[in-house]
């Protein structure tokens, strides 16, 4: 779900859903920043996670495809499904890989 969250008076509520109109709605992508390469699977993303040291990890659910690093408490949990893959989910490796993912318009 995209938009943005607004809290006045007491109520959240989400504003501009389905999109930023600034953006025309465009897509984003999650780029590899030492390879420039755009993520296309998660084939992709698991050979560049791995040398960071990013490891499968079960997940009880099966939904659920997880990464961990074992020397931080750090997981990012992700759709199997790559075509569910958002937004959301590239900014979680943005963050728990800082400088090596970028996410950008399509």
């Amino acid at each position: 779900m995209s938009g943005v969250w607004v809290f006045k008076k007491g109520i959240v509520r989400l504003e501009n859903p389905g999109g930023d109109q600034s953006s025309g709605g465009r897509r984003k992508v999650l780029v590899h920043l030492p390879t420039n390469e755009v993520i296309t699977s998660y084939q992709v993303l698991e050979r560049k996670l791995s040398p960071l040291g990013w490891e499968r990890y079960p997940s009880a659910d099966p939904s659920l495809l997880q990464f961990h690093q074992r020397t931080s408490v750090h997981l990012i949990s992700l759709p199997t499904d790559f075509s569910r893959f958002s937004t959301v989910h590239m900014y979680d490796i943005v963050v728990k890989s800082r400088n090596l993912f970028e996410v950008r318009d399509a």
